[in-house]
């Protein structure tokens, strides 16, 4: 709710009547100021995701929230504004490294897709929440409906599950059985349990923490995979668009039949909606099949976007008779974006680095993510009032090509696959000879009589 608050907040702000006036720039930095909090939560959540666990980051990350949403109430100075909007990013580098390390670890192979995707549905779901709460109430009231959501993530999730990962990493194998139970709904869990002591073990036996990321090549590969599948999802303008949502209607033209406003409720949505289909074929279709339809479909409806507005911009055409062609370019662009980049990058950083690591990569990522999303959310800001908003969707529609390009080179296909076989595979060995070693063990196992009782 918080990144989707500049679509509905800017344009009461930018207004000439707004209590609080601003300009375009400050207009700017109000949006992305929550991606430079996020620089700050990320260094914090690598450091603390090991010592603290899990569960206990995700508790955390919700009181800034809250007293983010409390300050946008009831002040009246920019600056202020921004700088709760920075604390709000903090939040948001530790939810987006503990949120995928969490779902990734408690999962089983068969719905990991499901559940890691639930962290973009639920962002999207967020961001449409607060367009149809922006659209009709005011800034303060707004703010003070927002803040039950952080209070409801306190008061709920402090009766979850630690990840059974983290707990073995501590040495409580006894808790980490006990969570394990609880999250399989069965007490059959010794070959899970042996299973997750054996892989962590053997990440830890050569271990430089941090250094492991860069000198270890199966590490390098993951890395590289993350830092591109982020790019090309960040720089083909899914977030530029979030922010600037209701001011690219408002550029477009008012038909007679719908606004702003309603386009941009209209638009995210389809986005919900898409993204919870995503969420639930993820794990019979693949991630690489959705990447590569959901890009292909993205590009074209940029390229269609562009055109409108290099029409619009250039030639001064009269296009009233088309207003209808943003709103359905951009559902087109949404519906094709959402069924794989939007959701399957960020529920893939919790399948492919090993535990060893996984905390250091996972906020390195969330850092090179704020970094992009502000650059392209800026340069957004600046191209559109610089040159029109045809060269920001061209520049978007450019990056899904050469998105394309990568996924179909390099991105490895996961589903249906262990957290242990997915190392396997990026270390070089097939998933055939993990699954062999799995049955040995099992078999091992069952000789084991107080493992089986």
């Amino acid at each position: 709710m918080h990144f989707g608050w500049p679509s509905p907040s800017l344009p009461q702000l930018l207004d000439k009547n707004s209590t609080i006036p601003i300009t375009s720039e400050e207009g700017s930095w109000i949006a992305v100021m929550p991606l430079l909090g996020n620089l700050c939560g990320s260094i914090l959540g690598a450091l603390i995701l090991d010592l603290i666990g899990r569960k206990t980051v995700i508790l955390l990350s919700c009181i800034p929230y809250l007293i983010a949403w409390i300050v946008i109430a009831y002040t009246r100075s920019v600056a202020i504004i921004i700088s709760a909007r920075f604390l709000a990013g903090i939040s948001d580098g530790l939810t987006f490294c503990a949120l995928p390390m969490y779902f990734g670890e408690i999962a089983d192979s068969k719905v990991r897709g499901a559940l890691g995707s639930s962290v973009v549905v639920t962002w999207i779901f967020g961001t449409l929440l607060i367009n149809i709460i922006g659209s009709y109430l005011t800034i303060k009231t707004t703010a003070l409906v927002s803040s039950v959501v952080p209070v409801l993530g306190l008061l709920t999730f402090v009766w979850m599950p630690e990840s059974p990962y983290y707990l073995i990493m501590k040495g409580n194998s006894e808790q980490a059985r006990k969570n394990l139970q609880t999250l399989k709904c069965t007490d059959n869990v010794g070959l899970d349990l042996e299973r997750i002591s054996k892989a962590i073990k053997e990440q830890y036996e050569n271990t430089g923490r941090y250094l492991d990321l860069f000198t270890v090549k199966s590490n390098r590969k993951a890395l590289g995979i993350a830092l591109l599948l982020r790019a090309a999802q960040q720089l083909s303008g899914t977030s530029a668009i979030t922010f600037y949502a209701q001011i690219i209607f408002q550029e477009a033209g008012n038909s007679s039949k719908i606004s702003a406003s309603e386009a941009s409720i209209i638009y995210f949505t389809v986005q919900f909606v898409l993204c919870v289909c995503c969420s639930t074929i993820v794990d019979r279709a693949g991630r690489r099949p959705l990447l590569i339809v959901s890009i292909v479909g993205a590009g074209f409806a940029l390229f269609a976007e562009g055109s409108y507005f290099y029409a619009l911009n250039k030639f001064g055409m009269n296009l009233d008779n088309f207003t209808w062609i943003p709103l359905t370019a951009l559902v087109c662009y949404v519906i094709s974006f959402s069924l794989g980049m939007l959701t399957i990058p960020a529920m893939m950083l919790g399948e492919i680095f090993p535990i060893n690591v996984k905390a250091f990569a996972l906020g390195l990522i969330d850092i090179y993510f704020s970094i992009i999303v502000t650059i392209v959310s800026k340069c957004f800001q600046i191209t559109k009032d610089s040159f029109g908003l045809h060269v920001s969707f061209y520049g978007f529609f450019m990056v899904c090509v050469i998105g394309l390009v990568f996924i179909m080179l390099f991105v490895p296909e996961t589903k249906g696959k262990t957290l242990e076989e997915i190392q396997d595979e990026l270390r070089g060995y097939s998933v055939k000879d993990s699954s062999e070693d799995n049955i040995k063990l099992s078999e091992k196992l069952k000789m084991i009589p107080e493992l089986n009782s």
